[in-house]
């Protein structure tokens, strides 16, 4: 009777002892598994106070930006803003584009050298312009000579061959303004921030001016612009690039 006994009694410790085992090893497991959820928290918390700290300063950038652009136009309104009428020009608050609208007095149709009365307007609106843009120049990254045409060239090309003609000469007549503007004797102290700085650039029939029937503007879509680029994306993509 004894054997059976004990034999029974030995496989009850012996269960007891491997549940035990069993039951110490998932605590194990648990405890571990609870640890490793601590860090990974830790790490999320981490990356999400780094996320909202690059977004404060990109927010900070943006407004940054905004004030800065705001001063800007406000500035060349103030400058400019008695000569609008005058020259059919305007100045868009959204891009800082200055746009002169009256195609027939700053070139002959299909020239590039600039017409007497428009190097009149230009010796008097460029070195104002720069003095005006001296004050931002930390905040401009680029200024843009922009010569945009209409979508026609003659009524015996396609629209392709128009497009590339309207290209070709756009860029020309810019080249035109941007070498007109740079021997101005007052524009001498400018001469090295205009060579880092301005760039003439054709965009031929790319973007055309609308009327509100959505049809090409002809006259208002031949136009040469001049607008502000300031550095905003560029201290963007710093604050990216150090992360």
């Amino acid at each position: 009777m004894s054997d059976p006994i004990q034999k029974l009694a030995l496989n009850q410790r012996q269960q007891s002892q491997s549940l035990e085992q069993e039951k110490d090893h998932w605590l194990t497991v648990s405890d571990l598994m609870a640890g490793l959820m601590v860090v990974f928290l830790f790490i999320a918390v981490a990356l999400m106070r780094d996320a909202m700290v690059e977004r404060d300063k990109i927010k900070q950038v943006a407004i940054a930006y905004r004030d800065n652009q705001l001063a800007i136009y406000q500035a060349l309104q103030e400058e400019f803003g008695p000569n609008l009428a005058t020259w059919n020009a305007e100045i868009d608050k959204d891009t800082l584009t200055f746009i002169f609208n009256s195609s027939e007095i700053l070139f002959s149709e299909g020239a590039t050298e600039l017409s007497p009365s428009y190097q009149t307007l230009l010796d008097n609106f460029f070195p104002r312009y720069m003095r005006v843009l001296e004050r931002f120049s930390d905040s401009i990254s680029e200024v843009r000579i922009e010569g945009h045409t209409s979508s026609i060239w003659n009524e015996n090309t396609s629209d392709t061959e128009a497009y590339f003609l309207n290209m070709e000469l756009s860029q020309e007549r810019t080249r035109s303004v941007l070498d007109y503007v740079y021997q101005l004797p007052s524009v001498v102290p400018y001469r090295s921030w205009i060579k880092g700085h301005i760039a003439a650039v054709g965009y031929s029939s790319s973007h055309p001016i609308l009327n509100r029937f959505g049809q090409e503007d002809l006259d208002r879509s031949r136009r040469v612009t001049f607008r502000v680029m300031t550095n905003a994306e560029t201290r963007i993509q710093q604050i990216l690039d150090v992360n």
